[in-house]
């Protein structure tokens, strides 16, 4: 059967420290939506740690598309974000932000050091959220007439689907959200109604 569940985290989580001769590494993890919402989380950190040197990132979007970005932020290349990246990976989660933000101490950890300290930081930080699975669904607009009412309505409680929104007034139009795994049924059964128009939405 298709897969039609996936990983992601509840809320954001915050602050998990990680220690490595005397450097302070902060770690922050934070559901994502889109690409646009990571470049105002990275400011307000960096506003947050004025002192820190650097605010290395990865991020993944996506379940059956997935895109991905990792940053070094002048870190020396792949020793930070990365193994960020990496992280995210091992814990098969998306929509995700995780941020490590770092205060050096005065003593190079070299790039081993700064791999090691990077992968543990954002271990520590998406161990320590609540991750969550949830649905893949495919969203429809179903337009109809009144008396088609009943069918439609029959179908949508056979597969348990969520309405999303209703508009009916001279005719009725609906936005469904129908799990992926069930997905190609619910829009076969609804096709073959007379005088119903269903499309799906991206």
């Amino acid at each position: 059967m298709e897969k039609d569940t996936f990983k992601t985290i509840l809320k954001p989580c915050e602050g998990i420290l990680y220690k490595d001769k005397k450097s302070k590494f902060f770690g922050y993890i934070f559901p994502l939506q889109k690409e646009s919402e990571v470049r105002p989380i990275i400011e307000v950190l960096k506003k947050k740690h004025h002192t820190a040197n650097h605010a290395c990132y990865a991020w993944q979007l996506g379940t059956e598309k997935i895109t991905y970005r990792a940053n070094d932020d002048g870190e020396p290349n792949n020793s930070a974000g990365m193994p960020i990246y990496g992280q995210i990976q091992a814990y098969n989660i998306t929509n995700i932000l995780v941020v490590v933000v770092r205060i050096f101490g005065g003593t190079k950890l070299g790039v081993g050091g700064l791999i090691q300290a990077y992968k543990t930081t954002a271990q520590l930080t998406i161990e320590s959220s609540s991750i969550v699975e949830k649905l893949i669904e495919d969203s429809y607009k179903v337009e109809f007439r009144y008396p088609e009412m009943d069918k439609i309505m029959r179908i949508i409680k056979q597969f348990a689907i969520k309405i999303v929104s209703q508009k009916l007034e001279s005719s009725c139009e609906l936005i469904l959200t129908i799990r992926k795994s069930k997905s190609d049924a619910v829009y076969k059964q609804i096709k073959k109604i007379h005088q119903v128009s269903i499309q799906k939405l991206d």
